[in-house]
């Protein structure tokens, strides 16, 4: 039986069939699982829940109410709740108690190796992003000069952008965002490798296919090597004459790595799909629905998420909680909703570089992320608005020490005298 609750009303040993709320808000997503620890307990007391839906028959139920009261929690459920979900995406997923049962006991897992400093990971991660660009910049001038594209330098450059990720995902992540406007095109495509391999993993792509999504995201954008230099970096907006000039390099690119020959089919096939959109209306060729490849899909979230968060000739990047925000509105008419949820569990509700409010008061820019707990990253605080004045940069780290605060929401830098919030990022 479903039945309505309050978030102070669940327990250990419930089973969570469904969520009211605003998903992007409260973390958790459409999947249903089992109340098992205080760690979720907590996250359904935080701000965004407004209200649950609990199985009956799969969990624990309320204290029964005293003899001829009625509950006044329980009522029909809502038509979506009846739906047995297989893809169980929540934050703190967990197989049915029934399963538990029937399952072999797994082996002891291995200590995980130990992180180094974030100081120390983010200077390795910035290192790895940095080699990149003369590596892209040779690729992209051999293009332009109608040559072969010569992967070689790809590859490499995948294995240390995949080992960066291994050690500490967030690092490289975080960096990809700090980059000047005319180092755009290139880096563009670092980024996009990142965000690629590190949605394959979280999505439980093998080795080889993660290797794959690297590669396309590196290549999607190639085929901009054959737009003219004064309309790619022009510093204000396209007319809809230089728009449609940029609106063939998906073909340009898919027609160079088909000449070089070597090239992964599906690296190629993202080079031309990438800006299509679920509703029919991207381009080149206006595909729509199970028309778009699941790599296709993928590499479109990635594409517009870096987009959006960085800084270009005509206008600011958006700040990267804001980003997904929009994009959540987005979907699923224009973006695969499915994917994009996974790619926010890979890269946090609030993404490195957000800049929040706690309820402290205190401001502060997100440094870090602590697995298993979207809502409670690593801040970096940098203004009291109490006080209204800054102060020297302080980490805080809200799934631990600092778990008696919590991230109210997004502010726009700006407003409080910062200029780039990213800066504090180099500060780790």
């Amino acid at each position: 039986m479903l039945k309505k609750i309050r978030p102070d009303q669940v327990r250990q040993g419930m089973y969570v069939a469904k969520i009211e709320g605003p998903w992007l808000q409260h973390g958790f997503w459409r999947g249903a699982f089992p109340v098992r620890d205080e760690d979720q307990l907590r996250a359904l007391n935080e701000p965004g829940v407004e209200a649950l839906w609990i199985d009956t028959a799969r969990g624990e139920d309320l204290e029964p109410p005293a003899a001829g009261a009625a509950d006044p929690a329980a009522s029909a459920p809502p038509p979506e709740a009846r739906i047995q979900l297989i893809d169980d995406i929540s934050v703190d997923a967990a197989p049915a108690p029934s399963a538990l049962a029937a399952a072999p006991e797994p082996p002891p897992a291995a200590a995980p190796a130990p992180r180094l400093a974030l100081r120390e990971e983010l200077s390795r991660a910035r290192r790895v992003f940095l080699r990149s660009k003369p590596m892209l910049e040779n690729m992209f001038a051999q293009a332009r000069l109608g040559r072969s594209v010569d992967t070689a330098g790809a590859h490499e450059l995948l294995e240390e952008i995949s080992e960066s990720l291994r050690d500490n995902p967030w690092a490289l992540l975080s960096v990809v965002r700090i980059k000047r406007a005319d180092d755009y095109t290139y880096l563009h495509s670092a980024a996009v490798a990142a965000l690629m391999v590190a949605l394959a993993r979280q999505l439980g792509l093998d080795r080889e296919q993660t290797r794959i999504a690297g590669l396309a995201g590196m290549l999607h954008d190639i085929g901009k090597a054959a737009i003219p230099h004064e309309v790619l970096n022009k510093p204000e907006a396209l007319t809809e004459a230089e728009f449609a000039i940029i609106k063939t390099h998906p073909r340009r690119g898919h027609d160079l790595l088909r000449s070089a020959g070597d090239v992964d089919a599906t690296a190629v096939e993202v080079c031309l799909h990438h800006h299509e959109r679920l509703d029919g209306t991207g381009y080149p060729d206006g595909l729509a629905g199970d028309q778009i490849s699941r790599i296709c899909r993928m590499a479109t979230i990635c594409d517009i998420y870096d987009a959006t968060t960085s800084n270009r000739p005509y206008k600011a990047g958006w700040d990267p909680a804001e980003s997904l925000q929009r994009m959540a509105r987005w979907a699923p008419a224009h973006i695969d909703q499915e994917i994009f949820h996974h790619f926010v569990k890979a890269i946090g509700i609030y993404p490195v570089g957000s800049f929040v409010r706690l309820d402290s008061g205190l401001l502060g820019v997100v440094v870090d992320q602590t697995p298993g707990e979207l809502l409670r990253p690593k801040v970096r605080a940098v203004y009291c608005t109490r006080k209204r004045d800054f102060l020297p940069p302080t980490l805080l780290d809200l799934g631990g020490p600092a778990r008696d605060q919590r991230i109210t929401g997004l502010e726009r830098a700006e407003r409080w005298g910062i200029a780039d919030p990213s800066l504090y990022l180099r500060e780790a």
